[in-house]
């Protein structure tokens, strides 16, 4: 396969996983606003309850995702390694723009870092809902 359109495979890839990780960390932010809302404004418990799985599930998918937009950096890292040793003369491939995407993929890892807020429990009663 032609090494611009697998460079372009893996870039978009990347790109797509980078997108969603940070979804997944914007939802789980968004859902703890309104499930504290709901606590707020006294809705149904059961309202409430399942809220708080909608959000635990949303939390699940942080550390899935951030591994997956890991791994598939991770490989188009290699991937770039590897055209630098079997392309390094070609200037079609170093110049395009799929190599300045992945540069700036690879270089920030995507701007993500691995911090997750946590809800705090502190204060908390023993059975007590947060």
């Amino acid at each position: 396969m032609d090494p611009t359109k697998q460079l372009m495979i893996k870039v978009k890839a990347c790109q797509r996983l980078v997108k969603e990780a940070s979804y997944y960390v914007k939802e789980t932010e968004e859902n703890e606003a309104t499930l504290k809302k709901m606590k707020e404004d006294n809705k149904d418990p059961y309202d409430i309850k399942k809220f708080q799985e909608v959000l635990g599930e949303s939390q699940m998918m942080i550390p899935e995702s951030k591994m997956r937009r890991d791994k598939a950096i991770e490989s188009l890292r290699e991937y770039v390694a590897q055209l630098k040793a079997e392309e390094a003369g070609n200037d079609a491939i170093w110049g395009c723009e799929w190599m300045t995407k992945a540069r700036e993929l690879i270089g920030s890892d995507a701007g993500e870092t691995d911090d997750v807020k946590e809800t705090s429990v502190d204060g908390l009663k023993e059975g007590e809902a947060f």
